[in-house]
């Protein structure tokens, strides 16, 4: 069973960038735009780049594991309707596979296990109750 939702998965599935968050060394935040999808059994969020082993993110990610991801965008500017997912959670570093991403890829990419994930205007107005979800992961 997958963290997501049915809509959820659909809106990740439909999108390719994101901005991903992370903490360097002297504690200062660092958000970068990245490349991503969701996994095949809809657990996880998989990033891939390139240069990714050789990045700040990577080495923020190498000290301290814990990181956002956002993917958001407006679905419409009349009326104003924005949409989007953050995926708070811990980072999984690899050193190769992510080629699978594409040509010209990185070997190394970045698995991001869920731990809280809060959504706006996925599964309703963004604006309204219905249109709001925020849920932590155990």
């Amino acid at each position: 069973m997958s963290h997501f939702t049915e809509k959820e998965i659909e809106y990740l599935r439909g999108q390719r960038l994101g901005r991903l968050a992370t903490v360097g060394s002297d504690g200062s935040p660092h958000v970068v735009p990245v490349g991503f999808r969701l996994d095949a059994e809809g657990q996880a969020i998989e990033v891939g780049g390139h240069g990714l082993s050789g990045s700040k993110k990577w080495r923020d990610l190498q000290a301290n594991p814990r990181t956002a991801l956002v993917i958001d965008d407006l679905a419409s500017v009349t009326p104003w309707t924005p949409r989007g997912i953050e995926v708070r959670g811990r980072a999984e570093l690899h050193s190769a596979g992510g080629e699978k991403f594409g040509p010209g890829w990185d070997s190394a990419w970045i698995r991001i296990v869920p731990e809280r994930i809060i959504s706006w205007g996925i599964d309703g107005a963004a604006f309204s109750p219905a249109g709001r979800h925020a849920r932590s992961i155990t």
